[in-house]
């Protein structure tokens, strides 16, 4: 059987899907016809998620089914019934954006299916800008979303996500800056100094005064001279009666 739409070998790519034909069953899967040069083949672990016994349990000859490749090989296509990831552990990158669901909220976040093994996780605090008290403010349950992936530890199986990565920030209102004051007197320093008096300036004299301050600089001057003329007289008066006391006691040699 040959499908129109089926591309060609060499362009299928992992996680292709096709719709063929089972042409036989064994114990170990099933041969399918998809279209190709090459057979489809379909093993028995990959004919459903859950355990069976018997490929018959899940598919017979002639029945059409929905597969998709997994890897093509020279002589085989190898197909998959089990609808593969949408991102493998392996593609899932820091700084990849993702859409996903909201399929479950808790208090600390918000669980989103991505397409991967596990659900990524929207902290609370990376829901939205601005704080949030729980999830179901911002989202609910059901919710296409949009994300970017901010961290991812396969060791673990966890994938971090933000929501507000996404969005732009809002810039907070930030008041005016006031101007420094100019750099001065302080203006109490310039009071203090307003209210302190003025010192007193000294009078001018006339030009009477004057002559009269003169007057009396020049009585003053030659009364100085005479007291120190008058002392410089007792004081020679007073050596000449020592000498000639000393004179009379001294003894005469003869």
């Amino acid at each position: 059987m040959t499908t129109p739409e089926i591309a060609p070998v060499v362009a299928l790519e992992p996680k292709t899907k096709l719709s063929g034909k089972v042409l036989k069953t064994t114990l170990a899967g099933a041969l399918v016809d998809v279209g190709q040069n090459i057979p489809g083949v379909i093993h028995i672990s990959q004919l459903s998620k859950d355990a069976i016994n018997k490929v018959d349990d899940i598919v017979k000859e002639g029945q059409t089914v929905d597969v998709w490749v997994r890897r093509v090989k020279k002589d085989r296509i190898e197909l998959t019934m089990i609808q593969p990831l949408a991102l493998e552990w392996k593609e899932i990158e820091p700084d990849m954006v993702v859409k996903g669901k909201v399929v479950r909220l808790e208090t600390y976040g918000a669980f989103v299916d991505i397409g991967a093994e596990r659900p990524g996780m929207v902290h609370v605090s990376e829901l939205a800008h601005g704080y949030v008290k729980t999830p179901g403010e911002i989202v609910k349950e059901g919710d296409e979303i949009e994300a970017k992936v901010l961290d991812v530890d396969r060791k673990k199986k966890q994938i971090k996500l933000s929501m507000k990565a996404l969005e732009p920030e809002v810039e907070e209102f930030k008041p005016a800056k006031k101007e420094p004051k100019k750099a001065g007197k302080h203006p109490k320093k310039e009071l203090e100094h307003a209210a302190e008096p003025a010192e007193p300036k000294e009078p001018e004299l006339t030009a009477f005064q004057i002559a009269w301050q003169q007057a009396m600089d020049k009585a003053d001057e030659g009364k100085a001279f005479r007291t120190r003329h008058n002392k410089a007289g007792v004081s020679r008066e007073q050596e000449d009666l020592l000498n000639r006391t000393l004179e009379k006691r001294l003894p005469t040699g003869g």
